[in-house]
């Protein structure tokens, strides 16, 4: 069967929860029952979707991209429940009924993988932009994230999170696939592939990118200004009083790696990522 369900023993350093399976990927529990009516989910050419593995910048990514879409003041962004404007397609609320009537344009947010995404996306009936952050970094934002929610109970070390993070047995399966899968299709039409690292590496490159797969047309002293706007979006981010050790930065995993750790981390990613020519930054 496709559908299992994999028990997470409640030992100590394990999650006491439990994981839905589908086709051999772990997906959190409230993707059960609905893997079928997410891939026929209907998807209009007006919508913009905004796809990651958690914790690759996410939440930052999608204003940046509301900003850019809707033109919208990043003051009023900050008063404003940005979650509320971009739903996640598979998370229990709002609900997929309630996400198939919202208006267009619609922006909708997904971690799924590539293959379980809507059919329609993979036939380019819409954009979909899809940004990957540093694995080492990420490791330490998805634990951080783990550790800070009491539904996850997650009270093990970090070296026997990142364990799991290198044997694929987190939500939303093995990260390794989910870059790889997307990377594959960067030059389709529809997707926009983006790194988080370029964000604060070359932000105004970023952002040109970003107008220009939206079809958004802005003169110089527009774009100047959409450009400032998203910087401050982005220092907002990595404002260590405004996150937990600054969990936005970039070389997070400096903090927390042990030697060992990251030669055997190392490893895993020479051997996962095999002949993949998708290159990150682990350090600016």
């Amino acid at each position: 069967m496709a559908e299992s369900e994999a028990e997470t023993p409640s030992t100590p350093g394990e999650f006491e929860s439990k994981y839905f399976e589908f086709h051999g990927v772990r997906l959190p529990p409230f993707c059960r029952g609905k893997m079928e009516e997410i891939a026929n989910f209907p998807v209009r050419p007006s919508d913009v979707w905004i796809v990651t593995y958690p914790k690759s910048g996410t939440s930052l990514l999608q204003e940046v991209v509301y900003l850019v879409s809707q033109g919208a003041d990043p003051d009023e962004i900050g008063l404003m429940n940005i979650d509320e404007q971009l739903p996640v397609l598979e998370y229990p609320q709002p609900g997929l009924d309630i996400i198939k009537e919202l208006t267009s344009p619609r922006l909708i947010k997904s971690h799924l993988p590539y293959r379980f995404l809507p059919s329609d996306l993979h036939n380019g009936d819409s954009k979909v932009i899809y940004m990957a952050r540093n694995p080492k970094d990420l490791v330490v934002a998805y634990y951080q994230f783990h550790r800070s929610l009491r539904t996850m109970s997650y009270r093990g070390t970090f070296q026997e999170f990142c364990r799991r993070f290198m044997n694929d047995k987190l939500g939303y399966g093995s990260w390794f696939e989910h870059v790889q899968e997307f990377w594959e299709h960067r030059l389709d039409a529809n997707v926009l592939f983006l790194k988080y690292e370029d964000m604060h590496r070359d932000l105004v490159t970023m952002v040109e990118q970003l107008a220009r797969f939206l079809g958004v047309s802005c003169d110089k002293a527009q774009l100047e200004a959409l450009i400032e706007h998203c910087h401050q979006l982005v220092d907002q981010c990595c404002n260590a009083e405004a996150l937990p050790v600054g969990r936005g930065r970039v070389g997070l995993w400096k903090d927390i790696f042990t030697v060992s750790m990251n030669e055997k981390f190392d490893l895993v990613y020479k051997q996962k990522m095999g002949k993949c020519d998708l290159t990150f930054d682990f350090y600016l």
